[in-house]
């Protein structure tokens, strides 16, 4: 048994606790850079709601998030600033979007290198280490609680590229190799159906009027 697992009563194993959180959060990272994959660079730029959220655009909030949660956060810096988005950028969106000097290849490649540098610091400092978050006042936080926030955030994330993606090409699913997904149901008679649920509704919430139709006799 190594260092990273745990006995339990039944004289079975499990994992470390920063393991099983350490699990969780590359999870969520891998389902962002997933629902990329086979895409034009257009599509993966191209904003699907009234508020521009795009599949790229979360993958750049996601590693600008990470560098500060994990870097400075604890006393870390990244050695090449100019890669991210300045937080003296006068556009608040500008961590939401590739410009057109960017390229999805080279955010790809930015985000897994920031992953390690992420890991780095998961992997020296134990979960009860003491950081201090800027952006929250200089809040005192704890790895453990950094670790769960981040996978908390970035599962929210990979939630909105669910429907992107969907959107996009109508591709579905959970992981790549679990989609979690239903493969027999017949999708558009499952979507007429719940339309018709939905419109037996009115505006409040309350059933619409039924019409009934009286036979003469």
């Amino acid at each position: 048994m190594n260092g990273s697992q745990q006995a339990c009563q039944d004289g079975g194993v499990v994992s470390a606790p920063k393991d099983v959180l350490k699990n969780y959060l590359q999870g969520a990272r891998d389902v962002l850079l997933w629902k990329l994959e086979g895409l034009s660079e257009r599509d993966q730029r191209l904003p699907r709601t009234p508020t521009g959220t795009n599949l790229l655009g979360l993958v750049k909030h996601a590693l600008n998030t990470e560098v500060i949660y994990f870097g400075p956060t604890f006393g870390r810096e990244w050695p090449t600033p100019d890669e991210l988005v300045s937080p003296e950028d006068p556009d608040p969106m500008a961590g939401w979007y590739a410009t057109e000097t960017e390229t999805a290849a080279g955010i790809i490649d930015l985000y897994r290198r920031v992953q390690a540098f992420a890991d780095e610091t998961i992997d020296t400092l134990p979960l009860d280490a003491i950081g201090h978050v800027a952006h929250w006042g200089g809040e005192a936080v704890t790895l453990h609680e950094i670790m769960v926030h981040k996978t908390v955030d970035l599962q929210r994330h990979a939630g909105h590229a669910d429907i992107l993606r969907e959107q996009l090409d109508g591709s579905i699913g959970l992981l790549p190799r679990h989609s979690n997904i239903s493969d027999v149901t017949d999708w558009p008679t499952h979507t007429q159906r719940l339309t018709a649920i939905a419109d037996r509704f009115d505006g409040r919430g309350l059933h619409a009027p039924q019409t009934r139709v009286y036979m003469p006799g």
